[in-house]
């Protein structure tokens, strides 16, 4: 495997020389790369499952902090509600994000967090759907899926295949068909690499709307538990130009899938209650 600062390098360089990348916005919707997205989307990604995650914040000067989270996610008919605990160090410790992912493209996602220090529960508005989730790399949009018809896809070239890690993916442009997903994504566009063997995306690279910002997501890890593909590790990287400013390694351990918890658990009332 790449060491991480030169597999960055070779993404900045990649982005730098692919033909067109001006014009992007300007591609018209594919059918065929809207398929593959669409299996994306309705992969196997199982039920009722738990796991413990490991978030790593670096800084431009290298400096770590580590946070640790008890994560449970649950299928409610089409929709998906997530549930996260902070569970170290002190700073963090009881803090807790909500999440209902609604399927209905006309209906927005319901997001809390709830702050012990100030004894409070905030919902996250959509306005502010675009700022840093808990000081990392990734915005609360960041938390829900996408939904897929808010967005045109093409291939970066018909048809273009491309190695990552050593496996065959798609390249596939996701360009947002309005502003107001711009503004509550805070993503004016992405490319996304798509494994074809199983439906995964590995990697993206995303435009910011403000800044200048580039932000590149590299899944450096995945297992195969229970026969479902699940995501172990993952990097996201900010950079301006050839500058690191900040960066997130997100790890997963102790996945488990068919777990016996209700819907009760994925409230409000739960989430300022505590682990």
């Amino acid at each position: 495997m790449l060491p991480v600062s030169r597999l960055m390098m070779i993404l900045v360089l990649l982005v730098v020389s692919l033909p067109g990348i001006g014009t992007a916005a300007n591609l018209k919707d594919d059918p065929k790369a809207r398929a593959v997205m669409e299996k994306v989307e309705n992969r196997e990604d199982g039920d009722n499952r738990v796991s413990d995650m490991e978030m790593v914040l670096i800084d431009k000067k290298g400096k770590k902090r580590v946070r640790k989270i008890k994560s449970f996610q649950k299928d409610k008919g089409v929709d998906t509600l997530r549930l996260m605990f902070f569970l170290y160090p002190a700073d963090v410790k009881d803090t807790a994000f909500l999440t209902y992912d609604y399927d209905t493209a006309d209906k927005d996602d319901d997001q809390w967090l709830f702050l012990p220090a100030l004894h409070k529960t905030k919902r996250i508005a959509s306005s502010d759907k675009a700022g840093s989730f808990m000081g990392s790399d990734l915005n609360y949009s960041d938390m829900t899926s996408r939904n897929l018809d808010d967005y045109d896809f093409s291939f970066y070239e018909k048809g273009m295949e491309m190695e990552v890690h050593g496996v065959k993916t798609w390249v596939i442009w996701s360009i947002p068909r309005s502003r107001k997903v711009v503004e509550e994504t805070g993503y004016k566009k992405s490319l996304v690499w798509v494994r074809q063997d199983n439906d995964m995306m590995v990697r993206a690279i995303n435009w910011e709307k403000r800044g200048g910002y580039l932000k590149y997501v590299d899944v450096k890890k995945m297992e195969k538990i229970d026969g479902i593909w699940a995501v172990t590790e993952m990097h996201v990287t900010r950079k301006k130009g050839k500058e690191v400013r900040h960066k997130t390694i997100l790890k997963f351990k102790n996945i488990r899938f068919n777990q016996d918890f209700d819907e009760d658990l994925f409230t409000v009332r739960r989430m300022e209650k505590g682990l």
